[in-house]
């Protein structure tokens, strides 16, 4: 496909955005044209003046003055009705494209996020957004209001004398070959620029989360310095994009004006020579003087055209992506909680290597499962597997004997709660973030259980607003063990049979440790409950503890057991409590 066939479809794509607003966009469309018209009408008016010149009576004088401003209320309306009406459209197609790719983004597989910046992907929803809209419905609306007013005073201009105004005609090819090689380098820089303005957005959002390392590990300047490199970056593709407007647009003006030029020229000869009035002349030289504005719009038009293609292709990659697969049909009630890892293989994507090869585990419903093993062995990639965050590459996992794939991924994830080492809390209220998505409608009574269960009542009480005070940022103002208990208050409250627990005492002091091992102990019965921890103290009482490394279940025991055998599980516990 060639690239202007792509570019083509692109913005064919574009425009279907503004098809559902299409009332709005024809009165748009109305109001330009009425504005258009009245460019000829003020040609037209130019003769009267010649006239009224000649004979300044009272009546020819008000006359020309009621004239003039019937056009400009005329125009006024014109202009009223196109700009507010496009306006309307304008941020309808925004906002439809914004909750689109947003709403694409919570479909988007683990995977994705995984190989993209987190500052590109806002950028698309920010910055490459607004830029369509240039392209979708100013550009459109430029196209015709000027277009129209072009195509009037042509008319005007064969009317009053055809043969100067072929002169003018044949310069529209050279205008079309100027805008065609300029719009190459329009796309091209347009490219660049939102690929530098994902990276502006990535290094403010990490500065920013990230403001206690930057200042603790002295990375201010750093920080400085990257943002300056992305930044500059962004400058110079920015000012070669204006260098290249600013050729295209008065090269256009000079090929224009050269058209006037001999058009003059030649309109003195026949007004010298009698073929041509003094009316005709300034009726003539207005309408074609009114015509070099329109047409400079028109070509200035093209870079925000280009613009816009260059955002919407950046949007379009998104939306064509491949969405999480939810090839279930089937749909879960509530179950029991057996799970089972039938010779699991996993490998993620571009990866060379397997990160499980052929986990086999049978867990009974009720039962707690702890992994241990070292940073990389396959542990929380294992249980990631079960929510299918990631799906397997071959084997199976079955849960009270049906094989996950065949589910829903909605049924699947309702059986399912998770407490991982990162927290994430929402800019929200303690309630709200207990309570989330799902559990919004949970009364105070239940929130209120699940925050005891969690030990983490005894301190939200303690807070200004109690379960009413806002968190922060993803729960700023709360201590790392109180994010935990956050968290932990949330899963609790979701009351689902399947629990995961990564590393969920990690961020935790010995007293909150203390509270939320007695919490744990009470969420985890009659669960099933997979534990990742590498703090083995917080272990030591689970049904079975699964040894892994390099992706292999290596040892699979109590406790007791994996002592007595003293293998690597007694290695590691050994290192831990040597001191």
């Amino acid at each position: 496909m060639s690239e202007e066939t792509s570019v083509g479809r692109t913005y064919k794509r574009l425009l279907s955005y503004v098809w559902p607003h299409k009332a709005a966009f024809s009165v748009a469309i109305l109001g330009y044209i009425i504005f258009a018209s009245a460019s000829p009408m003020m040609a037209h008016m130019m003769g009267w003046v010649s006239e009224t010149l000649d004979a300044p009576t009272h009546d020819n004088i008000l006359l020309l003055v009621l004239t003039l401003l019937g056009i400009f209320l005329y125009r006024g309306i014109g202009t009223f009705l196109g700009k507010f009406f496009i306006a309307v459209v304008g941020r309808n197609v925004v906002h439809s494209l914004r909750t689109e790719l947003f709403n694409k983004m919570t479909r988007l597989p683990s995977y994705y996020y995984d190989g993209e910046s987190t500052g590109r992907l806002i950028s698309r929803v920010i910055f490459d957004v607004d830029q369509v809209t240039g392209a979708s419905t100013r550009a459109l609306t430029t196209t015709i209001q000027e277009g129209v007013t072009v195509i009037g005073l042509l008319l005007y201009l064969i009317w009053l004398d055809w043969t100067l105004t072929l002169i003018f005609l044949a310069l529209v090819p050279v205008i079309i070959l100027v805008v065609g090689f300029a719009s190459r380098f329009f796309r091209r820089y347009s490219q660049r620029i939102q690929k530098a303005m994902g990276n502006v957005t990535q290094v403010t959002n990490e500065s920013i989360s990230g403001y206690r390392e930057v200042r603790t590990f002295g990375g201010r300047e750093y920080e400085q310095k990257r943002f300056n490199k992305a930044s500059e970056y962004n400058r110079k593709q920015s000012l070669k994009f204006g260098l290249t407007q600013a050729i295209n647009i008065p090269l256009t003006q000079q090929i224009v004006a050269l058209g006037l030029g001999a058009m003059l020229y030649l309109m003195f000869q026949r007004l010298s020579g009698g073929h041509m009035d003094r009316d005709e002349f300034w009726q003539f030289m207005t309408a074609a003087s009114l015509i070099a504005k329109p047409l400079r719009s028109l070509t200035d038009i093209n870079a925000v055209i280009q613009k816009g293609v260059a955002a919407a292709a950046s949007i379009f990659s998104v939306l064509d992506a491949e969405a999480e697969p939810d090839t279930g049909t089937r749909t879960l009630q509530r179950v029991k909680g057996d799970v089972q890892f039938d010779d699991v293989k996993f490998r993620y994507h571009g990866a060379e290597t397997d990160a499980l090869k052929g986990i086999r585990l049978d867990v009974k419903a009720g039962t707690s499962v702890a992994f241990v093993g070292k940073s990389g062995s396959g542990k929380t990639t294992l249980v990631n597997l079960i929510p299918r965050f990631y799906e397997v590459t071959s084997g199976c996992i079955r849960l009270d004997g049906e094989d996950i794939r065949e589910v829903t991924l909605d049924s699947l994830r309702d059986q399912i709660a998770i407490v991982s080492q990162q927290v994430t809390l929402f800019n929200g209220t303690i309630k709200e973030n207990i309570a989330y998505g799902a559990l919004a409608d949970k009364t105070d009574e239940e929130i209120i259980t699940a925050a005891r269960a969690a030990h983490a009542d005894e301190f939200i009480r303690r807070l200004p607003q109690g379960y009413d005070t806002t968190v922060g940022e993803d729960g700023v103002l709360l201590s790392g063990g109180q994010r935990q208990r956050i968290a932990i208050a949330r899963a609790i409250l979701k009351n689902a049979p399947v629990l995961i627990l990564d590393e969920a005492t990690s961020a935790l002091d010995t007293e909150s440790e203390r509270h939320i091992q007695a919490a744990m102990e009470e969420v985890m019965r009659g669960r099933t409950t997979f534990v990742i921890a590498h703090r083995l103290s917080t272990i030591e009482n689970a049904d079975r503890i699964v040894v892994i490394d390099q992706g292999q279940i290596q040892e699979d025991g109590t406790h007791t057991d994996l002592i007595a055998q003293q293998g690597i599980y007694a290695q590691l516990h050994q290192i831990q409590f040597s001191g």
